[in-house]
C-alpha cells in the first residue's frame, strides 16, 4: 500500500505542476494557486510516506 500511496502523491505533486504551468501560461492566478496548493499537499503526503518508511 506505500508504494501505491507514494505513486498518487507524486501523481497529485506533477498534475500540481501542470495547473501552475497553465494558469501562468493563461494568467490564471487562480489555477496557479490551485497547482501550487496541489504542489505542496503531495509533497507534505511524501513527507509523511518517508517518515513511515523510517520506521519500518
Amino acid at each position: 500500500m506505500s508504494g501505491m500511496d507514494k505513486m498518487k502523491n507524486k501523481a497529485e505533486e506533477l498534475a500540481g505542476q501542470g495547473k501552475e504551468a497553465a494558469g501562468k501560461a493563461t494568467d490564471n492566478r487562480d489555477l496557479e494557486a490551485e497547482g501550487h496548493a496541489d504542489q505542496a499537499s503531495g509533497n507534505a503526503k511524501q513527507a509523511g510516506e518517508k517518515v513511515k518508511d523510517i520506521f519500518k
